[in-house]
């Protein structure tokens, strides 16, 4: 049995990791899936102080008020930048650091940074003097690689459910002081594995922060936790060993 600690990407609650829940807890695993500071359950607490080390501090927290050791620390998307300075803060209560579909990014790199110019330029404007990030209107036309996987019904629930992302912990940048190295490992869903291979081979600042740990490969849309709950879980079992 190992102890899982489940952090959704941007937009999702703990309820987004149901389905996975369930099938780890099946397998005989202490599952804590978690919903960040300002998001589902939580979004009344949405304020403009709300930032990244929020969201580290709520994955910390979660694990030593439980007690947890040894710890299977999973991050979908977003939710992979407190989860690795969750682990830098606390390494010796980690096993590994599970990214799916995300990776940990190089410290002093924020979220926002990742993308292009005109899209930084276009969420400002979304955004204006507000101090959250809209979710996305789940179009499947709109984003038609990152939904494979994501039938009518799921998109629809995407819209009732997903809440606004804190902006901070978007624009502020992730600090890792690297004190203590944990093993990590990659779920790859919307790229093929080959290509984070060579990525970190060229020492790719987004990705060489995975040099030396385990890739694996789910081909499906970037939400793998609704298009491919039992194949997500399965992986997941296989990395905790």
């Amino acid at each position: 049995m190992s102890a899982f600690v489940l952090v959704p990407g941007f937009w999702l609650g703990a309820w987004a990791w149901r389905d996975v829940t369930s099938l780890l807890r099946a397998g005989g695993h202490d599952v804590h899936p978690l919903t960040l500071t300002g998001l589902a359950d939580r979004s009344h607490l949405a304020g403009p102080d709300v930032d990244l080390a929020t969201h580290t501090a709520d994955i910390v927290r979660l694990i030593e008020a439980e007690d947890l050791r040894d710890v299977i620390l999973v991050g979908h998307s977003g939710g992979g930048m407190p989860v690795a300075q969750a682990a830098d803060r606390i390494p010796e209560r980690i096993a590994r650091v599970v990214y799916v579909d995300s990776g940990p990014l190089p410290d002093g790199v924020a979220q926002f940074d990742v993308n292009p110019p005109e899209e930084q330029k276009r969420l400002r404007a979304l955004i204006g003097d507000g101090h959250l990030l809209p979710p996305p209107a789940w179009e499947s036309e709109e984003d038609p690689q990152n939904y494979v996987g994501l039938d009518a019904s799921t998109l629809a629930m995407l819209r009732a459910r997903t809440t606004p992302q804190p902006l901070r912990t978007a624009t502020d940048p992730v600090r890792i002081s690297g004190r203590q190295a944990v093993p990590n490992a990659l779920i790859a869903c919307t790229f093929p594995v080959e290509m984070v291979q060579e990525m970190i081979a060229q020492g790719h600042p987004f990705f060489a922060g995975l040099a030396g740990g385990d890739l694996y490969g789910l081909p499906t849309g970037h939400w793998p936790m609704f298009s491919e709950p039992t194949r997500l879980a399965e992986l997941l079992d296989t990395i905790a060993g």
